[in-house]
């Protein structure tokens, strides 16, 4: 939690609060002072991080010479101020709130979802009459269809605009709004629509009523029934600090923890309802082994036994055949020792980086992939570039910071292959095909160059002294130059890019002349601690060097292994390349897979299946895009007969008769890399090198975006996040002049053809998509015969 600031001398002021002084800010609410010493206050409308409605009056106090009861929310203090909150005068006027707000609410207290953890129902116990003298009808409102994730019972609403305010400000726009007046208001959504922001769940949360409820959790269990266990959200870099909530060994819901440095009190749909996946009916629970064809149930003990003996032929001198490739949802400890496990194999070729295609620059890479500032430090920038990024889809928590520094004043422009719909303004941006990307970086080093009056190093002059910077990449140059604090961050498009070194070098280049910070984001939930753990071909635990260096993730299925150890991935859905992976995976003799769920995709391919067991049912280690150590505990016992991954190995060490296998914890094993990596620090510093440029793709370019519910096994098996807005099966978009020269303008389905691969796919024009390329996106059911995720592509009528 971040420590509360202090107050400058020239702002501090004393009030009284029933009887007892405390120290104030200038111009801060009654209610902020009486919540910051521990006085109860009650309300409705209020909520710490939306604007001020007071429209509940539930907080009404008595203040000094004032006429009347006045709303603390909206109330700001004045030095020498008396205020009561408990005065007969304060309590009669909340009492009469109270009684005023329950004329219209229904008695349905055992059948809602609130019920256990309702405010009303905990401010009516201390201010509300045990009878109601109200007899006439009550009313009754009409349900909304908000979509898959929330479920609504309008006649409970008591009119806080809470959800209101949140999809606006937070969310950043108005999907819901209040119709009609007094006792005729509602809260409706526009006519048609739902609500599809990806912080959604949220007004979940901030429904003080039971107005606004989880779909997915709807009629499952009461309050009471739940555990609560602490847990770290694993969908992406930003590690969002949430709860589980669990009955008789199943999670049933999760809900924000907060913490003001990371996800404050919010959490993204994907986070909150992505839980749904870990009840899949494709959880593997028990070991299988394929013999002579058909798959067979086993013990731990046999299957263990066999992968081991496979394993055995691989080592040595044939360590070379055998490729471990990593999921970056894996916790630190499981990568940890399956780099020692391939160590010890004297095998190099180990990779989590299964998405990215360009390895080029590896060793001038810093540490981890970092922020290069604190996560909370990003809502203070003032000017932020965005390379390759869709970082409110992406990773939504960032870019909630960013829509925060927005509304501060800052600057955020874009250099994209699409022209994504952000809920922040961009002051500049350039939308090119995924080839051009470099090129339009270049344009704004070359507008710095001119700028400072200096020369471009020797390795990126090529590159720069062909660019022709345009009034838009000057401007860009100098907003990054002239403001402060500036960003220059590269996303998950730039990391997936095919010349992703170019642009890490022209963007670590621009900030060496602007003074901006470079901030690198990476992919799952624990890249950055993959990076730490030694999951590399070319650097061990801590950065550590290796002896040789191994093929990284493209280059093991470029050249087909003869052996593969996949760990938490699928092979259509989690590489840069899906067609290659599943090619070289069906050609080797060997392949054994650490897996929560069994797929077709892993039938076909693998011999051995060993159950391991996600985030909620095994301990483990997150290190987020800050360098950020957060553990957790399991909250629920693993499912049938699957097994912590960090035992699994650690296990199979023993029987491979390896060193160092001997740990009882995880907590004994995330010590151990820690020590190793506690005085190591990431730096974001160019490191001068050659750059290479992968050549422009033959025809239309693929955009192969992954989306926000595809990016793990996890949230795609989560049903109704594939039924929400972003969800569902993968379309092809095309930009309508583009479609008009390729004779594609009415048609709507369109066969896509990469290489030997094709998928059929409905089209959709979208002006948001520039010319020479197509958003196919990957990651999806649809697109999992298709190839590279930005490689090129044909087009045709069906």
């Amino acid at each position: 939690m971040s420590a509360k600031p202090e107050i400058p001398p020239e702002d501090a002021i004393n009030v009284e609060i029933n009887g007892e002084t405390y120290p104030a800010r200038k111009g801060q609410m009654i209610i902020e002072i009486t919540d910051e010493h521990g006085i109860t206050v009650p309300r409705f409308c209020y909520h710490k991080k939306l604007p001020i409605a007071a429209n509940c009056r539930m907080c009404l106090v008595q203040v000094e010479k004032a006429p009347k009861p006045l709303p603390a929310c909206a109330t700001p203090v004045a030095d020498g101020m008396k205020i009561w909150t408990d005065s007969d005068y304060a309590r009669e006027a909340q009492k009469s709130v109270m009684e005023f707000l329950l004329i219209n609410h229904p008695l349905d207290c055992p059948i809602c979802d609130q019920g256990g953890e309702c405010e009303l129902q905990d401010v009516a116990l201390g201010y509300g009459r045990s009878v109601s003298r109200f007899t006439e009808k009550k009313r009754v409102v009409k349900d909304e269809d908000l979509g898959s994730l929330i479920a609504t019972d309008m006649t409970r609403c008591i009119h806080c605009t809470r959800c209101v305010r949140f999809l606006d400000v937070i969310g950043g726009f108005k999907e819901l709004g209040g119709v009609g007046r007094g006792e005729n208001m509602a809260i409706r959504a526009y006519v048609g629509q739902g609500v599809s922001s990806e912080m959604s769940g949220n007004v979940i949360d901030v429904c003080p009523v039971g107005a606004l409820t989880s779909k997915p959790f709807r009629f499952r269990a009461r309050a009471w029934e739940l555990t609560q266990h602490a847990s770290v959200a694993p969908h992406d870099c930003v590690g969002s600090n949430l709860y589980l909530h669990a009955r008789r060994g199943d999670v049933l819901r999760v809900v924000p923890r907060e913490n003001e440095e990371i996800n404050e009190v919010w959490l993204s749909d994907r986070d909150r309802f992505g839980y749904a996946g870990l009840n899949s009916p494709e959880r593997l629970e028990r070991p299988m082994i394929r013999r002579d064809g058909d798959w067979q149930e086993t013990d731990w003990e046999t299957a263990l036994q066999a992968v081991a003996d496979m394993l055995r032929v691989y080592s040595g001198e044939r360590a070379a055949q055998l490729g471990v490739l990593v999921s970056p949802t894996a916790t630190v400890e499981e990568m940890y020792l399956l780099n020692r496990l391939s160590e010890q194999l004297e095998c190099s070729n180990i990779d989590h980086r299964l998405r990215q295609s360009d390895f080029s620059d590896q060793d001038r890479l810093p540490l981890f992939p970092w922020l290069g500032q604190r996560i909370e430090e990003l809502e203070q920038q003032q000017a932020v570039l965005l390379v390759g990024s869709n970082i409110r889809k992406e990773q939504p928590i960032l870019g909630h910071r960013l829509r925060k520094a927005c509304l501060n004043g800052a600057g955020i422009m874009a250099i994209n292959p699409v022209d994504y719909d952000f809920n922040f303004d961009l002051v500049e941006k350039l939308i090119h095909a995924p080839h051009a990307m470099v090129d339009d970086l270049a344009g704004v080093a070359a507008a710095l160059l001119t700028l400072k009056q200096e020369a471009a190093p020797s390795e990126l002059h090529g590159v720069i002294a062909q660019a022709s910077p345009a009034e838009v990449h000057q401007r860009i140059a100098e907003r990054l130059s002239e403001v402060r604090p500036a960003t220059v961050m590269l996303g998950s498009t730039a990391a997936a890019h095919p010349s992703a070194n170019a642009l890490r070098a022209l963007a670590g280049f621009i900030c060496e002349l602007s003074g901006a910070t470079l901030s690198l984001l990476s992919d799952g939930g624990n890249g950055a601690g993959g990076w730490l753990a030694g999951v590399l071909p070319h650097r061990g635990p801590a950065g550590s060097d290796r002896d040789s260096t191994g093929l990284d993730a493209r280059g093991m299925l470029e050249t087909p292994r003869s052996a593969y150890v996949l760990y938490g991935c699928e092979p259509e859905f989690d590489f840069a390349d899906a067609q290659q992976a599943r090619g070289a995976f069906a050609q080797a003799e060997t392949v054994v897979a650490f897996t929560a769920y069994v797929s077709d995709s892993l039938r076909e391919c693998a011999r051995v299946l060993l159950p391991i067991s996600p985030y909620s049912e095994t301990s483990g280690t997150y290190v987020n895009v800050e360098g950020r150590w957060q553990s957790f505990a399991g909250a629920v016992a693993p499912r049938g007969q699957a097994r912590p991954g960090w035992k699994v190995v650690r296990v199979l060490g023993n029987l491979l008769g390896l060193k160092d296998f001997d740990y009882m914890s995880s907590e004994e094993v995330r010590d151990e890399l820690r020590s190793q990596a506690a005085d190591r620090r990431p730096r974001n510093e160019r490191v001068p090198g050659e750059m290479v440029l992968a050549p422009a793709p033959d025809g239309l370019q693929r955009i192969g975006d992954v989306p926000i519910y595809a990016v793990d096994g996890i949230v795609r098996r989560a049903p109704a996040l594939q039924a929400a807005t972003d969800g569902g099966d993968a379309q092809l978009r095309l930009n309508p002049a583009q479609a008009a020269r390729l004779n594609l303008g009415s048609a709507t389905q369109v066969r896509v053809e990469q290489g030997e691969a094709q998928a059929v796919l409905q089209l959709v024009l979208d002006e948001q998509v520039p010319e020479g390329a197509a958003w196919i996106p990957a990651g999806c059911p649809a697109t999992r015969e298709l190839g590279a995720n930005f490689g090129g592509v044909k087009l045709n009528w069906v």
